[in-house]
């Protein structure tokens, strides 16, 4: 990646355990990045019984939905043997890689539930015991169109996304970067925008609304735009790592004059 991001202040939102990638690539590009982590990640420790329940190899498909729910079941849950392993993303199955468990099907262009169901191995279920790992609440997407298909569908929760706490130095230096420069803030979910706002509230920052936003498909963009978000969007293919900072040179143009704000109408 060229350094065609000079000048621009990415403001990621990741997890401060996650978001060190993401800040690499913003960095490779030239851009600085600031750290304001929206959510943060608590695990949710399992019972005997729910650990039994939700054994792998007691399926035929073990689908996980996130790294974060790759490292938490490794860490709750036996370690998978014999069933088939699908991954929604290639983040998730590089997670899976890491920890030596091969993936059996990953969606090759989006990074979401509509993926993993367009694969062919998902087209016809009928009969098969399924297990989704997750975290808690998010889309049922997944589950729903799956025992649409005919398959026996377990859920198990793993860990849920909790408000990050923001420090005073994070805002203070977003608030040096909206009113002196160009400002990018990258949300890889409607949850994590929501949990940015409020932790900016409108009276302290109006103008952080006004600056491009980043997110991973136009399911977000329509929440963003849901949420109040005024500024440009800039849609990535997905929320990985790479496709988001792939999207980020697009933000240099869609980003208006300094300071994030539109063009006049």
């Amino acid at each position: 990646m060229t350094r065609t991001l000079a000048g621009v202040t990415v403001v990621v939102t990741r997890p401060r355990a996650q978001a060190a990638r993401f800040a690499a690539l913003v960095s490779a590009a030239g851009a600085t990045p600031l750290l304001l982590p929206a959510l943060e990640i608590e695990p949710i420790e399992l019972d005997a019984e729910a650990r039994e329940r939700l054994a792998p190899d007691a399926f035929d498909w073990t689908i996980y939905t996130s790294a974060n729910a790759v490292e938490s079941s490794l860490r709750q849950l036996p370690r998978p043997t014999h069933t088939r392993i699908a991954a929604v993303g290639r983040g998730t199955a590089r997670a899976l890689a890491e920890h030596g468990v091969a993936v059996h099907a990953v969606p090759a262009t989006t990074a979401d539930s509509e993926g993993l169901l367009a694969l062919e191995p998902f087209a016809s279920v009928a009969g098969q015991r399924i297990l989704v790992l997750k975290g808690e609440g998010g889309r049922t997407l997944l589950r729903e169109e799956l025992e649409r298909r005919g398959a026996k569908v377990v859920t198990g929760d793993l860990y849920r996304r909790v408000p990050a706490v923001t420090d005073a130095a994070s805002l203070a230096a977003l608030e040096r970067a909206c009113s002196g420069g160009r400002v990018v803030v990258a949300a890889t979910s409607a949850e994590s925008l929501a949990a940015v706002l409020a932790a900016v509230p409108n009276d302290r920052l109006p103008q952080l609304r006004d600056t491009t936003l980043l997110v991973p498909g136009e399911r977000v963009a329509a929440s963003a735009r849901a949420q109040g978000w005024r500024g440009p969007l800039v849609v990535a293919a997905s929320a990985e790592d790479a496709a988001m900072a792939a999207a980020l040179p697009g933000s240099v143009s869609a980003g208006g004059p300094p300071g994030g704000r539109s063009p006049p109408a």
